[in-house]
């Protein structure tokens, strides 16, 4: 018998709204996660306090556990703490760092985890991947993908702009990890998921041609469920390659050379950018340029603080971050000095848009 159907891995409940921390106790019972709250709640140490306050008319049972977040060794940490007592469940609430270490931590013990996601960073809200530090490196770890994914847009008001801002560009650059899949399967024959790609392609057209800004709450919602979209994008494939190719490979690089240059969603876009030059597809390029533009991200290594130099060696590193990966920056094989006469001929381009 033909297989005609699959099954996929997708949260029980998404919710992007206003007020949704201080509902959480609600949100769990009504998604049949936790009908009396007696969950892990994992918080940032910035917004911790005021956090808790919110949820304790709801969620009287709930202990709190705050982390520093983002690397292998708090994760692991955190984890150790969660076999003192049962939990029905772990909630990360907060940025990208403390939601991939309370995803990580969730998984070494099989437990459900709710994201609750107070920035809208980049798509690690929805995805089946941590992004952890080890040893000075960011790496990727498989996890489970959240039970739960809810967005409070009333945190996210009153996050960093710039923060906010930069969950456009790691939507977007999923336009060029597209490109790179099809390259790979022009060249080496790998396999494209369509729903995969339909997935990461409906949230990164929708924030290219989408009017308004990090002030409209439509455009803030849409940017909200294109992230959610680019994690189940990545739970179908199986693998981050539906958002994540050479512009991700470039990100990746820059963390490695040159910690804290900028955020994972600036570097994101701007390396989508130059993938997207370097392929000579000029209408995706300005319509990526324009978009970027409109939402003062970085286009250029130096809107980020890189000269030529770094960046000539951010890109002849970077393929180093993904092995397994067949970029268009893999596919071009080019010499620093090649790199150094593109990147020239790319800052050109982009003052001209």
């Amino acid at each position: 018998m033909p297989l005609l159907a699959r099954s996929v891995q997708t949260p029980l409940h998404i919710e992007v709204r206003r007020g949704a921390v201080a509902d959480l106790g609600k949100i769990l019972a009504d998604g049949r996660i936790s009908s009396g709250g007696d969950v892990a709640v994992v918080v940032g140490p910035g917004l911790g306090e005021q956090i808790v306050e919110l949820l304790r008319p709801s969620l009287t049972s709930a202990e709190i556990f705050v982390t520093g977040g983002g690397t292998l060794d708090a994760a692991l940490e955190l984890a150790g703490k969660l076999r003192a007592r049962h939990f029905d469940a772990v909630v990360g609430i907060g940025g990208g760092k403390t939601v991939d270490t309370a995803k990580y931590a969730a998984s070494r013990w099989g437990l459900p985890m709710v994201s609750v996601a107070t920035s809208l960073a980049n798509d690690g809200i929805a995805s089946p991947v941590a992004s952890l530090i080890n040893d000075g490196i960011k790496g990727s770890y498989g996890v489970h993908i959240p039970f739960g994914v809810v967005v409070d847009l009333d945190f996210v008001d009153n996050g960093p702009d710039r923060v906010n801002r930069a969950g456009i560009g790691d939507v977007v650059s999923n336009i060029s990890a597209l490109a790179d899949w099809e390259l790979a399967r022009e060249v080496r024959g790998e396999q494209v998921d369509g729903l995969a790609a339909s997935l990461s392609r409906m949230g990164a057209e929708a924030i290219l041609s989408m009017p308004g800004d990090m002030t409209d709450d439509a455009f803030v919602t849409t940017l909200a469920e294109s992230l959610i979209s680019s994690g189940l994008a990545m739970a179908v494939a199986g693998t981050s390659i539906p958002c994540s190719g050479g512009c991700h490979e470039i990100m990746h690089a820059t963390d490695s050379l040159y910690p804290e240059t900028a955020s994972h969603g600036e570097l994101a876009g701007l390396g989508a950018l130059f993938c997207t030059f370097l392929r000579g597809d000029e209408r995706r390029f300005k319509q990526m340029s324009d978009c970027l533009a409109r939402h003062q991200l970085p286009r250029t290594p130096s809107d980020v603080g890189l000269d030529a130099d770094q960046f000539v060696r951010i890109v002849e590193f970077a393929p180093r971050t993904r092995p397994d990966r067949y970029t268009i920056l893999e596919h071009l094989a080019m010499t620093p000095d090649e790199v150094r006469r593109k990147l020239a001929e790319y800052d050109d381009a982009v003052a001209a848009h």
